[in-house]
């Protein structure tokens, strides 16, 4: 059964950076294995995030790439190649089955587990919690952790 977890923002780590949250959730899906799609808000997003990844943790490596940011020499298909692919909404990839969502509405398509990052400003809130019952709706497993 697929599901839908909320990540509630409440450590001040967390609060003063909320993408890093974001990375410890990736370098976690990362090392169990797991390919991982990070939809961000905007281009801005998905590059600061690509930035956070390479020095949250210096004891850390988390393969990941910008979707359509392919290198130099390699193939059209890329993108498929990193195991955490961050991608802005300019870009249009396959669902994985873990994915992120940093952007405001549900995550469609089928995957295993939605991961679901809650702001820690009560007004932001708002949406997440109609977007639990959208989830709900459609029938998947609601697990929230505080975070």
């Amino acid at each position: 059964m697929a599901s839908a977890e909320f990540y509630l923002i409440q450590k001040p780590r967390f609060r003063e950076e909320p993408l890093l949250l974001v990375c410890k959730l990736a370098q976690k899906a990362h090392d169990a294995g797991l390919w991982t799609l990070v939809l961000t808000r905007d281009a801005t997003q998905a590059e600061q995030l690509d930035d956070l990844l390479w020095s949250f943790d210096e004891d850390a490596f988390v393969p990941h790439q910008i979707a359509g940011m392919a290198d130099e020499g390699d193939e059209e298909d890329g993108d498929h190649l990193a195991p955490v692919l961050i991608a802005p909404p300019s870009i249009d990839t396959p669902v994985r089955p873990l994915v992120i969502n940093l952007r405001d509405n549900p995550v469609e398509g089928s995957f295993e587990r939605v991961l679901e990052v809650v702001p820690a400003d009560e007004s932001a809130r708002g949406p997440l919690r109609e977007r639990w019952r959208q989830y709900q709706a459609r029938g998947l497993e609601l697990k929230k952790y505080d975070m």
